[in-house]
């Protein structure tokens, strides 16, 4: 299945049933839920306990920007030059794992190949725009912050298409691109909305907030943003390929 697909072959896992959007599967037993308990007051969970940012933004699908989804990333930062996000649906308890983000800075990603490059996108307006924000954290605090992602650069990688309704990971993972000041990439007024009446604040104010964060000159550095400059996204297939046989271990 490619991830270009509108829809997965019919499944129990596909849209609708009893369950609705949640996975299919029984209610967490009372032993699950003692273990859950146990380890984790037991085990370090080193990876996780790094998680310290909370991130609001918007992203479209490569092969289809009309299909856009609200996000949520969880970043841990490994240094001041390379980011790592797990993006779920939602800032819920039951929010469902949608896919990784990978940030790095502007140095790191003009020492990448030019095919690999394709792949990246540019924060620029996802900042400036107000789309990207952290709820809850004061504007005087995230500003060095939003100076710093304004000229980062992101390969985002959607491992479950639940605005097709998908109540498990099914298919081939899609890559997604970010908001630019392009009607091809523009995010839908509706899901704005929705997002900012949810948390109580405003994209428009945030947007002329904003106005004295630096980006970079050009729009579209490098070979980032392919997709909007060429008009040609990319998809993701699964094809059967030959195993490589290797030499049994002594």
């Amino acid at each position: 299945m490619a991830s270009s697909d509108g829809k997965p072959l019919p499944t129990p896992a596909s849209a609708g049933g009893a369950g609705g959007a949640a996975p299919p599967g029984q209610p967490t037993t009372v032993a699950s839920k003692v273990l859950d308990m146990g380890a984790a007051a037991m085990q370090f969970l080193r990876p996780v306990k790094q998680v310290k940012q909370h991130v609001c933004t918007f992203a479209l699908y490569a092969h289809d920007p009309k299909r856009q989804v609200e996000t949520h990333h969880y970043v841990s930062r490994l240094n001041q030059d390379f980011l790592q996000c797990a993006v779920y649906d939602s800032d819920r308890a039951d929010a469902r794992l949608i896919g990784v983000e990978y940030i790095v800075s502007r140095k790191i990603f003009e020492s990448l190949p030019a095919e690999e490059q394709r792949l990246w996108h540019s924060h620029a307006h996802e900042i400036k725009s107000g789309l990207w924000t952290s709820p809850h954290v004061p504007t005087p605090l995230e500003k060095a912050e939003l100076d710093h992602l304004a000229t980062t650069f992101g390969k985002f990688w959607c491992t479950w298409q639940v605005d097709r309704g998908d109540r498990l990971p099914l298919g081939a993972p899609a890559l997604m691109v970010s908001p630019q000041a392009d009607p091809a990439a523009t995010v839908r007024p509706d899901l704005v909305r929705k997002r900012d009446d949810r948390y109580g604040f405003s994209t428009e104010e945030l947007r002329a907030a904003r106005f004295d964060v630096e980006a970079p000159a050009e729009e579209h550095p490098g070979k980032a943003d392919y997709w909007l400059r060429h008009r040609k996204g990319f998809a993701v297939d699964v094809v059967p390929h030959e195993m490589k046989r290797h030499a049994p271990f002594p």
